[in-house]
């Protein structure tokens, strides 16, 4: 039995490894490099596009608890992080040409999977994965619409810009990770209160770049990756509170903490090029250089990466797929399609769509991961029929069952739900022996 996968991001790759793994063989379409999309930029798997950060790493962290139970499941994303890790403090960020390149190699080297790069028009007939991701192609868009009706949503995703080591101030800037987590991996661009609100009112007042016709009557910005200047919007101190906060960072040039503070993370090993942390951003290119060079130890920065913004399809889940994420039976959706909001999330959706694939072409029946895990809890937010819209979602703790009794502290709470997480998944393995 041949099974297709269709789409080579992180949510397609783990679908055919977790396959192959299992004695499956794939038929992996990537149609990258002959049809690219607006965000891409090589021709490789699993490349990433808005961030290079796989987010926290710690135990009582969403982010981390959901790596951890990836981890059990074998996943092929993490081996990658693994190898092309960058420090980032507590967070797990990459080095982007070997993460994808890792993958890559991966998947071409496994003898269970054929890699084939053509672009998929249609449903496949056979036993399949759609993994397409919110990029997914005008045609195959198509022919999903027709499949299930006009059921799908659509959304709007941002990349920060990127910066050349060598055109930051450093005497302006100081290196230090956030509460001391790290061994000062990042770049910390400093505002005093003046610098921050001059920079805030040229940023709620630069020009955006112009929507398509088409694109204004479905626009819709998703809380996971909020263009900065979107964001600012709500008001002067919504950046303070969220990606400028500046707590956790002491400047050791004053011996303060920073009323606003703009992190760089390395893109690379060799710290050659810094990611803007948190600024996504549809601003036009002109706007972006005048604008992000007030950022203090930017002002002659030299951008490698414009921030850019396109627009990501999403299906509304509840209405159209199972509890399983199947439109029918052997047909599978999995990634940011189905509407799970990151890149692990994406990936975890793509090795449980194997996993259960593989199963029901065994005559199994699809597993129902343990509500008390974050791949529970995710997996039940793409197929509970809210009625409120539908939106992605990423990980967090509050998609968790609360704690049976009352915690105080929230490290503490944090800590017990993700003990219980991880013993639940270990004892839904070895009960199901996945």
């Amino acid at each position: 039995m041949n099974v297709t996968v269709v789409g080579g991001g992180l949510a397609g790759v783990e679908a055919a490894y977790a396959l192959a793994s299992r004695g499956i063989k794939v038929t992996l379409y990537e149609m990258r490099p002959q049809k690219t999309t607006p965000a891409h930029k090589t021709e490789n798997l699993a490349e990433l596009v808005c961030s290079n950060s796989l987010k926290a790493m710690r135990h009582d962290s969403a982010s981390g608890l959901l790596k951890e139970e990836m981890r059990l499941l074998g996943s092929l994303t993490l081996k990658a992080a693994d190898a092309a890790s960058v420090p980032a403090g507590g967070a797990l960020a990459v080095d982007r040409r070997i993460f994808s390149e890792f993958i890559t190699k991966a998947i071409e080297n496994n003898p269970n999977i054929t890699l084939i790069r053509e672009e998929i028009t249609e449903i496949p007939d056979t036993p399949a994965i759609i993994a397409s991701g919110p990029l997914t192609s005008d045609k195959l868009s198509e022919a999903i619409k027709k499949e299930i009706g006009d059921n799908a949503l659509s959304f709007y995703d941002a990349a920060a810009p990127i910066v050349r080591a060598d055109s930051i101030d450093y005497d302006k800037v100081f290196a230090a990770a956030r509460y001391g987590r790290g061994d000062d991996d990042y770049i910390n661009c400093p505002f005093e209160k003046e610098e921050y609100e001059a920079f805030y009112e040229a940023l709620i007042s630069a020009e955006t770049a112009e929507l398509k016709e088409f694109e204004k009557q479905d626009f819709k910005v998703y809380e996971g990756c909020m263009p900065i200047e979107v964001m600012a919007k709500r008001g002067p101190d919504t950046l303070r509170f969220g990606p400028l906060k500046p707590v956790g960072l002491t400047n050791p040039k004053t011996g303060k903490r920073p009323y606003a503070v703009v992190q760089l993370r390395s893109e690379d090993r060799d710290r050659t090029n810094f990611n803007l942390v948190g600024f996504q951003t549809n601003l036009r290119f002109p706007y972006q250089e005048k604008v992000f060079r007030m950022i203090p130890g930017l002002e002659k920065a030299v951008f490698t990466r414009y921030g850019v913004m396109h627009r990501n399809t999403f299906l509304n889940s509840p209405k159209v797929l199972d509890e399983y994420a199947r439109l029918k039976e052997n047909l599978y959706f999995a990634g940011q399609i189905t509407g799970v909001e990151g890149y692990m999330e994406s990936a975890m959706s793509g090795i449980v769509a194997g996993i259960n694939l593989y199963r029901t072409l065994n005559g199994k029946d699809p597993l129902k991961f343990p509500k008390e895990t974050m791949i529970g809890a995710l997996n039940n937010h793409i197929s509970n029929d809210y009625t409120a819209d539908f939106e992605p979602m990423g990980a967090n703790m509050g998609i968790l069952p609360p704690s049976e009794e009352r915690i105080k502290g929230k490290k503490e709470r944090y800590t017990y739900l993700a003990d219980r997480a991880i013993a639940a998944m270990t004892n839904f393995l070895k009960e199901k022996e996945i």
